[in-house]
């Protein structure tokens, strides 16, 4: 699986955590779904930004190896 998959779930696993704990605490199911959607959202745009690859910058220079196998 991914490095984007494996955080993806983790922050739904986190959010899924608050929203029982909110349930649990007696916070009006329409608050916790609003929090939920934005949570989701913000939980996408940090998945995006963390797991994206990174550009090198003008003018770095990047090696790529490539490994043969002879038999």
């Amino acid at each position: 699986m991914s490095s984007s998959g494996v955080y993806f779930i983790g922050f739904l696993v986190l959010l899924g955590g608050l929203a029982y704990g909110a349930i649990s605490l007696g916070v009006p199911p329409m608050w916790v779904g609003i929090g939920a959607i934005v949570l989701l959202g913000i939980g996408i745009m940090s998945t995006v930004t963390n797991t994206k690859l990174k550009e090198p910058a003008e003018g770095e220079v990047t090696r790529t190896t490539t490994t043969v196998h002879e038999e």
